[in-house]
């Protein structure tokens, strides 16, 4: 018990580089966490349990990724794995789901990506919401951040609703159950509903 306890203390990362690795998104050079972070920080859980997605949203992700590469045209491509994008120089906001035109990547960078996506498209969130009144509220901020930042289109799964909700720069923002078809602005429609039910899932 004793060894195992003396190799968890020196194993330990100081607490400003766990902060660092904790953090999720960066807003106007405030961090936003992700969500149970505090637990990680009292030791309570490894960094990997708060970073990890749920099943429902992974598998969600999965089909969505699935189904793109079957249908975008050929001069687009896709990015995932929470690309870290810069909204501003002190701003970079995590996403699920990238759309660029394959020109805007022909030389990528090492570091978190400054071109904007055409499209993003989002399921939940891991961040920790407790400096925001309600999940509605972090969405709308980080999805207006998105589109002044050059992004064209926003969409997000909410999944514990089952809604779908649709940004895009210069039209109304809109809401409806996920059955509803989402027609983005790449020349492809989405129906997570049919994806699932194609599928054989019924979340």
């Amino acid at each position: 018990m004793g060894k195992t306890a003396e190799r968890k203390k020196i194993s330990t990362p100081l607490k400003s580089e766990l902060l660092e690795k904790l953090t999720y998104e960066m807003v106007n050079g405030k961090p936003i966490y992700y969500r149970n972070y505090e637990r990680v920080l009292k030791g309570e859980l490894p960094p990997e349990a708060v970073m990890g997605s749920s099943e429902l949203q992974a598998l969600i992700i999965g089909l969505l990724l699935k189904y793109l590469y079957k249908v975008l045209p050929n001069d687009y491509i896709v990015l995932t794995n929470e690309l870290g994008f810069y909204t501003s120089p002190k701003s970079y906001r995590s996403l699920d789901i990238a759309v660029y035109r394959k020109e805007d990547m022909k030389n990528p960078s090492t570091g978190y990506a400054k071109k904007p996506p055409k499209v993003v498209i989002e399921v939940d969130t891991k961040a920790d919401l407790r400096n925001y009144s309600t999940f509605e509220e972090y969405m709308f901020e980080k999805t207006q951040e998105l589109l002044d930042a050059g992004v064209e289109a926003v969409v997000w799964y909410i999944t514990r609703v089952k809604k779908v909700f649709f940004a895009e720069r210069g039209k109304d923002w809109v809401a409806s159950d996920w059955d509803k078809t989402v027609k983005l602005p790449i020349g492809v429609e989405i129906n997570l509903a049919k994806l699932l039910e194609g599928e054989g899932i019924k979340p």
